[in-house]
């Protein structure tokens, strides 16, 4: 019982005064010059004359952007998406998915695409994953495994 007493430290008394130390002696001292102090030290702003610029780079950035439009004008496709309600290799699910896709959601047109070895049934283009998660949620009651995918979009 006497090494048990031993270990433990006493508690010290709370004190109600606040703490308070003078560091008034390791603070910098600023002096202030005579002449300054009471004056206004800010200099009147002018107003600058407007500048005309010597270098422009408008002839550049046209060129550039007369060159995007150029090569946008040969592009046939455009990265996009659609929402592949099946994929799989059998055929006979392949075009039950699609009848069954008729006729539950005729507003939508579906199109059934072989890529060896499989098939896909796809729906819809869309530009976005944004513009697809609507269409997507109304698919999703009749195919659960409905999804978004990214696909080339053919330009016209």
């Amino acid at each position: 019982m006497a090494g048990l007493l031993v270990g433990c430290a006493t508690q010290k008394a709370v004190s109600d005064k606040p703490y308070y130390e003078d560091l008034s002696a390791h603070r910098p001292k600023v002096l202030v010059p005579a002449e300054t102090s009471g004056k206004d030290t800010a200099l009147p702003v002018k107003n600058p004359a407007p500048v005309t610029p010597t270098h422009t780079v408008n002839q550049k950035v046209d060129l550039v952007l007369d060159s995007i439009d150029r090569y946008n004008q040969t592009r046939k496709f455009i990265d996009g998406y659609t929402i592949q309600v099946y994929s799989g290799q059998n055929r006979d699910d392949a075009m039950e998915a699609k009848r069954k896709m008729s006729i539950d959601l005729p507003e939508f047109t579906s199109t059934l695409q072989y890529q060896q070895p499989k098939f896909r049934l796809t729906v819809g283009r869309y530009y976005t994953k944004l513009e697809a998660h609507p269409d997507l949620m109304k698919l999703r009651r009749s195919f659960s495994s409905a999804i978004v995918v990214p696909e080339k979009i053919v330009l016209r």
